[in-house]
């Protein structure tokens, strides 16, 4: 199964696409997604549609694994990112590939075996699993392949999708 991990925002989107095929799994591509503060915010929702398209005809993913959204500082960024989760959300949409949400703690508990994991150590089992030489930069990318393989190790289970 190809899975492709989307750590959503609207200045980074880190992805990661990975196939996971008997219990092991295999980096394939994953990078991250930028867009400049020099632009309008709409300016910059065009750019993130633009290039998940683009990345969703790179990879032939057969699903779709993104963080769940949640804030509780900044309620402003925390909108911004919905509307770029939004984008990001429609793309996999119009591509018909089944979109999984988790939230941070099943990232963790399904990655490192513990659900209270500081994010090194999130990062450092990611790179292990994945056999990397480093952990991926910038951090967007490696949560983004964190939430990949976390699909992975839970894609026995019945998940809630969006069609």
């Amino acid at each position: 199964m190809i899975i492709l991990g989307i750590d959503p925002g609207y200045a980074t989107i880190g992805y990661g696409a990975v196939k996971y095929e008997k219990n092991e799994f295999y980096p394939l591509r994953f990078g991250a997604i930028t867009t400049s503060a020099q632009e309008d915010f709409p300016a910059r929702l065009e750019m993130i549609y633009d290039d998940m398209e683009q990345l969703l005809r790179l990879v032939p993913a057969e699903a779709i694994a993104v963080e769940k959204l949640y804030f509780s500082k900044n309620k402003t960024t925390g909108i911004a990112v919905a509307h770029a989760r939004g984008v990001i959300l429609l793309a996999a949409q119009k591509h018909k590939i089944p979109i999984f949400e988790y939230t941070p703690m099943q990232v963790k508990q399904s990655v490192v075996g513990y659900g209270l994991a500081e994010k090194g150590q999130v990062m450092e089992m990611t790179r292990q699993l994945l056999k990397l030489k480093e952990v991926p930069r910038p951090d967007d990318t490696a949560d983004a392949l964190a939430l990949a393989v976390c699909h992975g190790h839970c894609s026995h289970s019945l998940l809630r999708y969006y069609r």
